[in-house]
């Protein structure tokens, strides 16, 4: 039995009577622990859900219900989970618990991204620590050891989520790697090839020297990095546009000295306005000289001349660079070519001089000049995009001046910038070119895995167009891939909304989708190209296309995608299709694992019966806006001209408790494996659910801390249920009519709450939920209900219509609350539904939220009630004082005096039994202002508290004080109430 102190509160007992009467008591009985042992009891748990296949039970239980799919984004299967990854896997835990529990077949099915450079990044690290050469070792075999990565890390992983309460499919996740999953990805490559929606060609794209591929904008993070800056001079050669000015310079400013030798062309804007400046003092030896004419945009023309240390200088005349051609500053080096000016509106007047330098290799607006005036180019000596840089970050040997047998590097492996920036800039003061130099300290691209800078390079890859009309079965008209995803996002449901406008912004600036990289371990581009025409297959006007397609995915499901490199594949995929297998070269290009986890949605939701397509939801973190959301969405358009997603919602970032990124360094990264050990999995997910995911979400040993103190008090208050509880029986209930207002005030707020949770539930509100249902427990149900309800639970007559009330309130109470927190506890529901309904097979998660009749709703009855509130705080707030002076003891010892001059307060109070409102033995309600030293709080006007002290004789039982102790002779020492409570008691139980 549970020990407690008192019937309702009193500070000490009075000496034994004749007889005992706590016997006679209803006093709480519960082997519910005060403490919960998280750390030990939740295993215990897991085990015994394992037991019961509980996943299996749920999926028998919803059958035929109306289905709810919540589709898992792929973490990758490099390592141990951190604190960010489990609150994402405990968000979509609440998701879809809560949607199981509201009536919905509420499937989840967690996945795994099992290619891609995170994992070989681990196995090319394992070698160089071994000091082995990737290049050397066989290919299949390097993928079977990237396999073998994955497998481990996927279990490793797999135990974590589930200690974390995940209930999922854990025994049939899907996996990038399957064969069948790798045999889908190739099939929906080909179906983008057979469209025509693909091409290959040499752009720059972003790449890593140090990872040896081209990366995504998915795959880009920013860093603050200081680079060097140079003024460069471009002398013009004359002609009829620029006649008059062949002695002069124009200026360009670049943060990329190293970029130079692709320069080709300088951009301009039509909108800005230029002039000539003639130098007329400068110190002597400097790069600007005295009687050099430079040609600068006037809103830029000061910054030049501070930066080139000019002293002074003359603006000789206006000057409009349409049509001028210049030569490039290492012309006389083997730059041979002329260096024409183009208008472009990305030349703006923030930084710089008003002039843009163009090198089509190396940046994506400088590729996007050349396309559009590749036919000038061409008369300018410039037929193609140049190659310059190698893919180990190197010069060509063909560059002049900075290839050869020694060229120079602009990055190492290591992923610092190599001597390329130093050499250009020395080239330049050389040729008398350069007119400043300086630094700069800005955001700059770097690899998210590597997390070494990346270049802008060309190179020749793969693409899906953005703004090619395509065929996509189901739709009537042809569409682009972007006008299709646009369309789609305006038909997705957002939350938060703000997430809809940055992912339509990004679809519509982003360039074509670059899918090649230079990888190993991965799903191949499964496309032969003809050695001579460059054309491919398979395609749409093809012959043989249909058989070829199928020959490759029936390969990969039966062998995976290894397949795509054994010995003799050209011959057995094209043997009977093509004249000459020979003539065509297989693509030995890995696909952008984003188009692997983008196509998840065809392996999982389409090709499992349990599931559904579209998703019902998509839940990632906001960084997937770039990533998964992005790519899933390009993927589904193409193939079946929507999202395959009906609504998309993302949550912040995971940060320290003082708001900065964590780090090993600063020493403030919180590991969910620590705080599982010492505290329990409950307390993260009370931490993560009850969070404004939306923002970024913070976590430290104070937030913790605070999650622990939160659990504490709902774990009191269901124990104080569980306790009374045992008192309960189903032939004691009382109809809501009949029950005293209190208690159908309560159940009005459970009315309200069941509201309330439903609606927060389906909106992915768990913060609304948990604060809502923690307040109504603590301040609600444990510092009001049930602070008033001791007495009447404890001393009340068994049959008293009270106390079978408050039993039925507490039973209603038990239903809603055990159902409503279990997507949020999950374990402690399971834990506290055990302790009174005991079960080798049943299951608090196997329940549907209860049925709440509407008509519990009363809201006169919760006005009147609030204001009955607001007068009790009053009382409280004197008593308070009169316990910490020490003039009564506990409460029961005052029989306090309550005046009322507000009207609608005085409507709302009198009537009421304040004795029993305000736990005390008696209490008196007057109508008035009352005296001036009486007790006032500032927050409730119009009422103020006499507190006097209780006249009469203490209960021996309850221990209220009253003058009506002993009135009944059986029961001296008991007050009426009391003594009728004992005669009951001893008829139903016997004495």
């Amino acid at each position: 039995m549970e020990h407690v102190k008192t019937p309702t509160g009193a500070a000490e007992a009075e000496a034994p009577s004749e007889r005992d009467w706590r016997e006679t008591l209803f006093l709480p009985k519960t082997d519910f622990p005060m403490k919960a042992g998280l750390p030990k009891r939740e295993p215990e748990f897991l085990a015994r859900w394992e037991k019961l296949d509980l996943y299996k039970r749920l999926r028998k239980e919803a059958k035929g219900r109306p289905p709810f799919t919540l589709h898992d984004g792929p973490p990758y299967a490099n390592g141990h989970i951190h604190i960010g990854t489990g609150m994402n896997k405990i968000l979509k835990d609440a998701v879809v618990r809560s949607q199981q529990m509201m009536g919905r077949d509420a499937n989840y099915v967690p996945g795994w991204d099992c290619h891609g450079l995170p994992i070989e990044w681990k196995i090319e690290e394992q070698y160089r620590k071994k000091g082995k050469n990737k290049d050397e070792v066989p290919i299949v075999d390097f993928r079977r050891e990237c396999r073998e990565f994955a497998d481990h890390w996927i279990e490793v992983q797999r135990e974590e989520f589930k200690r974390l309460g995940v209930e999922g499919d854990w025994e049939k996740p899907y996996l990038t790697m399957s064969y069948e999953a790798e045999s889908v990805i190739a099939h929906e490559l080909m179906k983008f090839a057979m469209a025509g929606a693909l091409y290959q060609g040499s752009k720059p794209v972003m790449w890593s020297v140090v990872e040896r591929t081209a990366l995504a904008e998915a795959e880009i993070e920013y860093y603050e990095h200081e680079s060097p800056t140079i003024f460069v001079k471009f002398p013009l050669q004359e002609n009829a546009a620029s006649k008059g000015l062949a002695d002069a310079k124009i200026v360009i400013w670049t943060t990329t000295p190293w970029t130079i030798p692709g320069n080709r062309a300088i951009a301009y804007s039509p909108d800005i306005s230029y002039g000539l400046y003639e130098i007329t003092e400068a110190p002597e030896g400097n790069w600007a000289a005295v009687g050099e004419k430079l040609i600068v945009a006037d809103s830029l023309a000061e910054s030049l001349k501070n930066a080139a240390r000019v002293e002074a200088w003359e603006r000789v005349r206006d000057v409009n660079p349409a049509g001028f051609v210049c030569r490039h500053p290492f012309h006389e080096s083997g730059y041979d070519f002329e260096v024409r000016l183009y208008p472009a509106d990305f030349v703006t007047e923030e930084a710089g001089t008003g002039f843009v330098h163009v090198a089509p290799g190396h940046g994506a607006d400088d590729y996007n000049l050349f396309v559009a005036n590749r036919k000038s180019f061409a008369e300018a000596g410039i037929p193609e995009v140049p190659h310059t840089v190698r893919e180990d970050g190197y010069y060509f040997e063909d560059v002049p001046l900075f290839g050869g047998d020694e060229p120079k590097r602009v990055i190492t492996d290591k992923g610092k910038f190599g001597d390329a920036n130093d050499a250009v800039i020395t080239a330049l003061i050389e040729a008398g070119m350069l007119a400043a130099r300086g630094k700069l300290r800005h955001q700059y691209p770097h690899s998210w895995r590597s997390k070494a800078p990346v270049i802008f390079r060309n190179t020749p890859q793969w693409f899906i167009p953005m703004d090619q009309k395509i065929k996509v079965k189901g739709r009537r008209k042809q569409s682009t891939l972007r006008e299709m995803a646009l369309e789609a996002i305006d038909e997705t449901r957002f939350v938060p909304a703000a997430g809809q406008r940055r992912l339509r912004s990004m679809i519509e600036h982003r360039p074509d989708w670059v899918i090649s990289r230079q990888r190993a371990w991965g799903v191949p581009l499964t496309i032969f190209v003809h050695r001579e025409t460059g054309e491919y297959i398979p395609r749409g006007d093809f012959d043989g296309s249909t058989e070829l397609v199928k020959r490759i995915t029936d390969a990969f499901k039966q062998e995976g995608a290894d397949a795509w490199f054994a010995d003799g594949m050209r011959e057995r995929f094209l043997d009977g299709l093509v004249k000459n297998p020979a003539e065509w070269e297989p693509v030995t290009d890995i696909l952008d694992v984003w188009f692997d986890s983008g196509s998840t949605h065809v392996f999982t939701l389409e090709k499992r019966r349990d599931l559904q397509w579209p998703a019902s939801l998509y839940l990632e973190g906001s960084d997937q806006h770039r990533g998964w959301f992005q790519s899933s969405l390009l993927e589904s358009c193409g193939t079946r001209g929507r999202a395959p997603y009906e609504t998309v919602l993302t949550h912040g970032f995971v940060m320290a408790e003082d708001g900065r990124k964590m780090s090993k360094s600063l020493g403030n990264v919180v590991a969910p494996q620590d705080v599982i050990k010492q505290n329990g999995a409950e307390i993260l997910r009370i931490w993560a659910l009850s969070a404004d995911y939306a923002e970024d979400v913070r976590v430290g040993q104070e937030i913790i801390k605070s999650s622990v103190d939160a659990y504490r008090k709902l774990r009191n208050t269901l124990r104080f249920m569980l306790g009374n509880l045992a008192h309960y029986e189903d032939d004691l209930r009382v109809a809501p009519e009949e029950m005293p207002e209190l208690e159908r005030y309560i159940l009005h707020r459970l009315a309200e709450l069941d509201e309330l949770v439903r609606t927060a539930y389906d909106a992915f509100d768990f913060k609304r939920v948990f604060h809502a249902l923690y307040n109504f427990a603590t301040i609600d149900l444990s510092a009001f209900y049930f602070d008033i309800r001791k007495d009447t639970l404890y001393c009340e007559p068994y049959y008293s219509v009270k106390r079978r009330a408050a039993l039925t309130v507490l039973d209603e109470l038990f239903s809603c609350l055990t159902a409503w927190l279990a997507p949020i506890l999950c374990f402690t529901m399971e834990e506290v539904w055990l302790s009174r309904f005991p079960s080798k097979d049943g299951s608090v998660h196997l329940r549907l939220f209860p049925e709440v009749p509407a008509d519990w709703r009363d809201e006169a009855l919760a006005e009147r009630w609030s204001k009955i509130r607001k007068v009790r705080r009053v009382v409280t707030g004197a008593l308070e004082i009169e316990r910490r002076e020490k003039r009564i003891g506990a409460s029961l010892e005052a029989a306090p005096v309550i005046y009322i001059s507000d009207d609608a307060l005085y409507e709302a109070a009198k009537g009421m039994d304040w004795a029993e409102i305000a736990i005390t033995s008696d209490a008196t309600l007057k109508h008035g202002e009352g005296p001036a030293d009486a007790y006032r709080f500032e927050e409730v006007e119009g009422v103020a508290v006499v507190p006097e002290l209780a006249q009469g004789r203490k209960c021996a039982r309850s221990w209220k004080i009253s003058p009506d102790v002993g009135s009944d002779p059986e029961f001296p020492n008991l007050t009426p109430r009391d003594a009728e409570a004992v005669r009951q008691y001893d008829a139903r139980f016997g004495a």
